[in-house]
């Protein structure tokens, strides 16, 4: 079944190499193509990194950041497919990822670098929330 958007899904930082090698099998039994990224991907735009038109490598110089959670990216993968992949992970028994993200084409300008600081906030933030939520309880 060929689809009319080009799926893929891209990993970062993943430490686990039998981690890493049962999301690739899960994701291959669904026709997704998945893509590991280097360590210092994080200073590209998320849009090259994909290999989408009109993004160009970008200068590698910078203060050696590092992102110590593993990180999954995905590309036209939304909706019912999104809840396929999801249930194909629980059914595989692959612990959740807990920074993963759906491409737009509103972050594919963004550097790997700050999508990784955007999540992080925002898993912050709703770790505030919830914890002030359980205090009012």
């Amino acid at each position: 079944m060929a689809r009319s958007l080009r799926e893929k899904v891209l990993l970062y930082h993943f430490q686990d190499s039998n981690r890493e090698e049962q999301i690739r099998q899960t994701l291959h039994a669904l026709q997704i193509p998945v893509q590991v990224l280097p360590d210092d991907a994080w200073a590209q735009k998320i849009g090259y990194l994909l290999g989408l038109k009109g993004f160009q490598l970008q200068d590698m110089a910078g203060d050696g950041f590092s992102f110590p959670h593993e990180v999954m990216l995905l590309h036209n993968i939304k909706n019912k497919r999104l809840d396929q992949v999801l249930r194909a992970f629980h059914e595989a028994h692959i612990a959740p990822i807990r920074y993963k993200a759906v491409v737009t084409p509103f972050n594919t300008l963004w550097t790997l670098r700050r999508l990784c600081e955007t999540m992080q906030k925002e898993h912050a933030a709703m770790a505030m929330r919830e914890a002030k939520n359980e205090s009012n309880q």
